[in-house]
């Protein structure tokens, strides 16, 4: 029996920074036209977290009965260990999605009700991302979806509901997105370089296994590049003060040097850390330097 602390790992909190950092971003974004609505901010907050749960317990369901978990390098998978049933973590992932449901609701009726479908779209993505008969994340297609929506949609998104137009900042938020959505590619191009190994014998044929090792790595590199470029695209747009999130380098750098260094299995657990706190912290400092600018 999968105890709380199991739930809580199969849950894989480290990812939780790629739900908390477009937040922060696209609510820094608003703060800047003096749009900022806090309660908004939290209930877009709460959608990014719970589908991001959502995703992960739903990968971890697929995986597990697909048979892909079943020799692992990295964090536990409550399927693939035996410790949960797969029906037990597929109603975990419904109940997940059924939080960010609710609360996007509320978001869309005080918005706009095209919002919905919005999110029903999002809750697609995260369903067919290892789940049904063709998921599109076996096709090396995963970090399209990770680029789209939790980069560019959570960001923009945020950023809508608070100010309810795209505006003048309209761009600053899509350039926004595009350095939180570099980010959080590059937290999944670590975890499917870590598993080419397993992936490439399960069949499960992730974008590393079609680039290969080698360059897998230098796409790691260039995702950090990108996040960086935006991030002056931002201050660019809008005012230089978005430049304090550039100390998001200090995690990027290192898990850089990890990567390109030829680290494998679990060398490149610390890595998926790393990306994550660059991503967070590339967020509050822009954030903050929207904000005060």
């Amino acid at each position: 029996m999968a105890t709380a602390s199991h739930w809580l790992a199969g849950a894989r909190p480290r990812t939780l920074p790629a739900a908390v950092a477009p937040v922060i971003a696209g609510t820094g974004v608003a703060a800047y036209d003096d749009d900022a609505v806090w309660w908004k901010a939290l209930l877009a907050l709460v959608v990014s977290l719970a589908l991001q749960v959502a995703v992960n317990y739903a990968n971890d369901y697929s995986d597990g009965i697909r048979g892909t978990d079943d020799e692992r390098v990295g964090p536990l998978r409550l399927v693939g260990s035996g410790l949960a049933s797969p029906a037990a973590v597929k109603r975990a992932a419904f109940l997940a999605f059924g939080v960010a449901g609710v609360a996007g609701l509320v978001l869309a009726a005080t918005t706009a009700w095209w919002l919905v479908a919005v999110g029903l779209l999002c809750v697609l993505a995260a369903w067919f991302y290892t789940g049904g008969s063709k998921p599109y994340g076996y096709l090396g297609l995963g970090e399209v979806m990770v680029f789209v929506f939790f980069g560019l949609v959570a960001v923009v998104g945020t950023t809508y509901v608070q100010t309810e137009t795209f505006g003048d900042s309209g761009w600053a938020a899509v350039v926004a997105g595009a350095g939180i959505g570099a980010l959080a590619c590059a937290i999944l191009v670590a975890n499917n370089l870590r598993d080419i190994p397993t992936d490439t014998v399960s069949g499960k044929i992730t974008l590393a296994v079609r680039l290969g090792d080698r360059r897998t790595r230098g796409f790691f590199a260039t995702l950090v590049l990108l996040s960086a470029g935006a991030l002056v695209g931002v201050a660019v747009l809008t005012t230089p003060w978005a430049l304090l999130g550039l100390p998001f380098l200090a995690f990027a750098l290192p898990a850089c040097r990890i990567v390109l260094g030829g680290a494998a299995g679990p060398g490149l657990i610390p890595v998926l850390q790393q990306t994550g706190l660059a991503e967070l912290l590339w967020a509050v400092g822009c954030g903050i330097g929207l904000a005060a600018g």
